[in-house]
């Protein structure tokens, strides 16, 4: 069974087609174990950097944007990765909280919400630490 990622109204979310950086950055998440209902919240980019190397035609390294592997992931916390592992993507439900434009949005909203969330101090979270550098730059598009 294929694993989703869910957003809004709880349907299936895919990408629009021709899908490109400047449409949406990352996004924030949140996978629950379906067994226990334990939680982690965390952050995903759609985007990676790709550098191809210099040829004899390019005297430059050329620098791309490519898809990561944000359709399969499942979060970076080693006992959520065991979890998936023993149990099956299938236990566990993957929901986008937040749709975000840049890297900066995805760490401030991510943090944001694992304060909100508490989920250091609630033992149904699988998340051991919130880690985040946020400038005012970054976020400018967030300022109401």
């Amino acid at each position: 069974m294929k694993a989703e990622w869910y957003y809004d109204r709880g349907e299936p979310w895919e990408p629009p087609e021709n899908f490109t950086p400047d449409d949406w950055y990352g996004f924030v998440y949140e996978i629950t174990n379906l067994a226990t209902a334990k939680k982690y919240v965390g952050k995903k980019f759609f985007w990676s950097s790709k550098i191809l190397p210099k040829t004899k035609s390019r005297k430059r390294r050329k620098r791309l944007k490519v898809e990561s592997n944000w359709r399969e992931y499942f979060g970076s916390n080693k006992h959520l990765q065991e979890d998936v592992n023993q149990m099956g993507p299938e236990a566990f439900h993957r929901r986008i909280l937040v749709l975000c434009k840049t890297k900066g949005e995805c760490a401030y909203m991510e943090a944001k919400i694992q304060f909100e969330k508490e989920v250091l101090l609630k033992e149904e979270y699988y998340n051991g630490i919130i880690s985040c550098r946020v400038g005012a730059q970054t976020v400018k598009n967030l300022k109401k």
